[in-house]
């Protein structure tokens, strides 16, 4: 088993899946992987079993499928994959996307900034240098990058990209925050995640990429989701003043 699991949750990738975890596979860093699939009528699943064939031995295990009975929320995937990846034992919790809006290659640099350079969440960021974006509409990148800016005045966390899907968190993050508790199952997901990060006085660092807008299949992104967000984040911030964040070490978590 490697220290690092990449956590990649799909509904509906038959046309990226096994690229992407082809790709992941032949980065020089030697990652796991774990695809969480929302029962994607498309039959992506089936796709993820051909290739466990591939890849996994009969002593090692490097790609892990979890099927889902349906679409439940992108936050309870993620939450569902932190669980199993904590209870195998990795050190090193990565996620991002299974349409390549996130270069794979940029996996090797978000796991550098924990494992080797202290940092306990690495964020694969948009905005830290400007604006990275392509492909994407004028009007939803403003939409992103104000969304982002708007949660940084009202909590005052220090990061420019506060949606970012792309991350490697140490373990003890995880650990720390109690993932049955988290509120959000939608873009608001990602905030509250890098929110509670913060409070609990881990460190954070932001890694430079070029974020592309996917070429093959269909975006998920609602306007539900925004509104879930931008409600959120206020009733987030209140409820933490009134709560104190000390670090301490979880139980081990069921899957």
């Amino acid at each position: 088993m490697n220290n690092a699991i990449v956590i990649i949750p799909t509904y509906n990738e038959k046309e990226n899946i096994t690229m992407i975890i082809d790709t992941v596979f032949s980065l020089p860093k030697d990652f796991d992987l774990l695809i969480v699939d929302d029962n994607s009528p498309d039959g992506t699943a089936g796709l993820v079993q051909e290739l466990q064939k591939n890849y996994n031995l009969e002593n090692e295990t490097r790609l892990h499928l979890m099927q889902r009975p349906g679409k439940q929320g992108l936050g309870t995937a993620y939450i569902q994959g932190f669980k199993y990846a904590l209870q195998c034992g990795y050190d090193f919790i990565l996620q991002m996307d299974a349409d390549f809006s996130h270069n794979p290659k940029d996996l090797v640099s978000l796991y550098l900034h924990c494992a080797e350079w202290g940092n306990d969440l690495s964020i694969g960021s948009r905005y830290a240098t400007g604006v990275n974006v392509v492909n994407w509409p004028m009007g939803r990148v403003l939409l992103s990058f104000f969304a982002s800016k708007y949660v940084q005045v009202v909590t005052g966390i220090p990061v420019h990209d506060t949606t970012a899907g792309f991350v490697c968190y140490r373990r003890k993050v995880l650990e720390t925050i109690q993932l049955d508790r988290i509120r959000f199952v939608g873009y608001a997901f990602q905030i509250e995640m890098k929110f509670l990060t913060w409070k609990y006085g881990f460190r954070l660092s932001e890694v430079p990429i070029i974020f592309t807008d996917r070429t093959r299949g269909q975006s998920k992104m609602s306007v539900g989701i925004f509104k879930e967000a931008f409600l959120g984040v206020i009733q987030m911030t209140v409820q933490s003043w009134f709560k104190k964040y000390i670090p301490q070490q979880a139980p081990d978590i069921p899957v």
